[in-house]
């Protein structure tokens, strides 16, 4: 379909920025998604393959797996809020940035869990 035959009433390079932002942000879910994937396959590994690999003691193991997979459910769970409020945002022709305070607990979160896993494999293996 031409921009000719589009009765939107926006001119052309208007719509088509509006799409690609529209897919920009479709994206940007998607990489929340694979981020949510991504922690809990960490949280299978570190909770069920790592013990079994070490042979120590399971239970640290299991604690942050029990933790990755909390912040799987979070990132899934914040990614899902984002795209909604960004799509509102984007039909209303505005930005939705994102709180400093949830990029600094999302953060903090990660660093936490991956300096707990890094000792206990130090220490365990």
């Amino acid at each position: 379909m031409t921009a000719s035959n589009d009765s939107s009433g926006q001119e052309p390079g208007v719509q088509d920025a509006s799409r690609r932002t529209r897919l920009a942000a479709e994206r940007t879910w998607l990489a929340w998604w694979r981020t949510g994937l991504a922690a809990t396959a960490g949280a299978i590994a570190i909770g069920r393959v790592l013990p079994s690999v070490t042979g120590g003691a399971h239970w640290p193991f299991r604690l942050l797996g029990l933790g990755y997979g909390a912040l799987a459910i979070a990132v899934l769970i914040i990614g899902a809020v984002r795209q909604r409020h960004g799509a509102e945002a984007l039909s209303r022709g505005g930005y939705d940035e994102m709180s400093f305070s949830l990029v600094a607990w999302l953060t903090g979160a990660a660093v936490a869990l991956a300096a707990a896993t890094l000792a206990l494999v130090a220490v365990t293996v």
